[in-house]
């Protein structure tokens, strides 16, 4: 399938860096109207306490108030590993549709069984408001946007085209950052590898959003690069790196690397839609799998 990319539209965007989980949370705004959309918020969790706030969500609802605009999606790019979703309590707020990728059914099926859900966890994906399929278009006001899967870091891992610009969540990195890790149940480096040539398949001059960045070498933290740059420069994927190459290394790389800090909590939320389980009686709840990752 091809994707039309629009370089004539330009939205509005404005990065949110959470020092806390090295997370880029997006406002995009339509430059043709008032309406805008969230891309990939975070909830704050102190794991070690057992505590929840919203510090990083409420700077985002208030810049959206300040700015009096119209919230029309809270758009998750995948079921995040490395931060809770804040995407009910933004809606609480604002209102907006959540969306994400269809595959958060095939995410929900094997993180349920990993966390021994009963049957009262729904594992059709309808936590969502909304659920992508490769191509679905959907409208920011009067901007078109666009999702494209990207499978092979997560099931459910979507890219979303708004005019010249593209958020690709964790499927690329900054250039020299390389690309996702694809050890995950249910990643695929291969896979991996041939979702970024979609990408890279799209204009130069798109322009590409990070979700996640990590400073390497110690540079200052950076979140937008475009198409062009991570072709020529990408460290994993770019020119002259084979599917065979990309597979060994990635390969490599993930038996070197540890677990995320906030998996646990991470999934159990985000498969909610950003929705903290309950126990028996109700009350908020975590569980930790044993031997279970």
């Amino acid at each position: 399938m091809s994707y039309t990319v629009d370089l004539s539209i330009k939205p509005e965007v404005e990065g949110f860096f959470d020092e806390a989980t090295n997370t880029i949370s997006y406002i995009v705004k339509d430059p043709a109207s008032n309406s805008c959309a969230i891309i990939d918020s975070v909830m704050d969790i102190d794991y070690a306490a057992g505590r929840i706030t919203y510090d990083h969500a409420d700077s985002l609802i208030a810049r959206i108030q300040a700015r009096g605009l119209k919230l029309e999606w809270i758009i998750e790019t995948h079921v995040h590993a490395d931060h809770l979703s804040a995407a009910p309590y933004i809606q609480q707020k604002l209102g907006g549709k959540i969306g994400i990728g269809a595959e958060i059914m095939t995410v929900q099926n094997t993180f349920g069984k990993i966390f021994n859900e009963g049957t009262e966890f729904q594992r059709d994906g309808s936590q969502f408001d909304a659920l992508f399929t490769d191509g679905d278009t959907y409208f920011i006001g009067e901007m078109r946007a666009v999702a494209l899967h990207t499978p092979g870091h997560t099931p459910a891992c979507m890219v979303h085209l708004m005019g010249d610009a593209a958020f690709v969540g964790d499927t690329l990195m900054m250039p020299d950052g390389g690309t996702a890790r694809a050890d995950f149940p249910g990643g695929d480096a291969g896979v991996l590898f041939d979702s970024i040539q979609k990408i890279l398949t799209l204009p130069d001059k798109t322009r590409l959003f990070m979700c996640h960045d990590y400073a390497p070498g110690g540079r200052e933290i950076a979140w937008e690069t475009t198409v062009g740059e991570e072709r020529r420069n990408n460290i994993h994927v770019g020119e002259g790196k084979t599917r065979e190459d990309f597979v060994a290394a990635r390969t490599a790389r993930d038996k070197t690397l540890s677990m995320p800090k906030l998996i646990i909590p991470s999934l159990q939320v985000n498969m909610r839609a950003g929705e903290v389980p309950t126990d028996k009686d109700g009350n908020p709840m975590l569980k930790v799998p044993i031997n279970g990752l």
